[in-house]
C-alpha cells in the first residue's frame, strides 16, 4: 500500500506538531533542570556539645574540670559558635556537687553566672549508696539533675555525637 501525497503530508505535519516543541524544548532547557536542586541553606553555625565526666573527690581534678568547662565556652563564643557542656558525677566524683563535702562549691557558683549552658548530673545509684553507707540524706547543690546512671549517661551522650574529655 502506497500513501498518497495528502496522507504523507498529513503524517509528516502531525510528526512536526510534536517533534519540533520537544527539540526546541530540549534544546533551550539546561541539562538537570528538570532535577530539583536543593535550595542551599546558610549555614547555621555548628553546635558543640561536651560531656565532662567526675569520678574522683580530687580537688584538682575538680579544678581542671571547672577551668575547662570556663575556657572552652570562652574559645567558641569568640568564634560565634555555640558550646554546651554535661558534668556527669559518679562514684567519688558526686563530692563535687554535694553541698556538704563539696570543695569547689564556690568556683561552681561563679560558673555558673558565666556559663549558663552547663548542667550538671549525678548518679542516682552513687547517690543511694552513699546514703546507705552515711545513714543519712545527701544533699546537693542547687540545680543538679540526677540520672539513674552516670556511666550510662555519658555512653548516651557520646553514643548522640557528644564529645568527651577527660580532666
Amino acid at each position: 500500500m502506497r500513501l498518497s501525497f495528502r496522507q504523507t503530508a498529513k503524517w509528516v505535519g502531525l510528526a512536526l506538531t510534536f517533534i519540533v516543541p520537544l527539540v526546541v524544548t530540549l534544546l533551550l532547557t539546561e541539562p538537570g533542570s528538570a532535577v530539583s536542586k536543593p535550595v542551599a541553606k546558610p549555614a547555621s553555625p555548628p553546635m558543640h556539645r561536651l560531656v565532662l565526666p567526675i569520678n574522683t573527690d580530687d580537688p584538682t581534678t575538680m579544678r581542671a574540670l571547672i577551668s575547662t568547662s570556663l575556657n572552652l565556652p570562652k574559645y567558641y563564643g569568640e568564634r560565634n559558635e555555640a558550646f554546651t557542656i554535661e558534668v556527669v558525677a559518679y562514684n567519688a566524683g558526686v563530692h563535687m556537687l554535694r553541698a556538704d563535702t563539696s570543695p569547689v562549691k564556690d568556683m561552681l557558683r561563679v560558673l555558673r553566672t558565666v556559663n549558663s549552658n552547663i548542667r550538671f548530673v549525678v548518679c542516682d545509684a552513687t547517690k543511694q549508696g552513699m546514703e546507705r553507707q552515711e545513714g543519712r540524706p545527701v544533699t546537693l547543690i542547687d540545680n543538679v539533675d540526677l540520672v539513674p546512671s552516670g556511666p550510662g549517661r555519658i555512653i548516651e551522650l557520646q553514643e548522640a555525637g557528644w564529645s568527651y574529655i577527660r580532666s
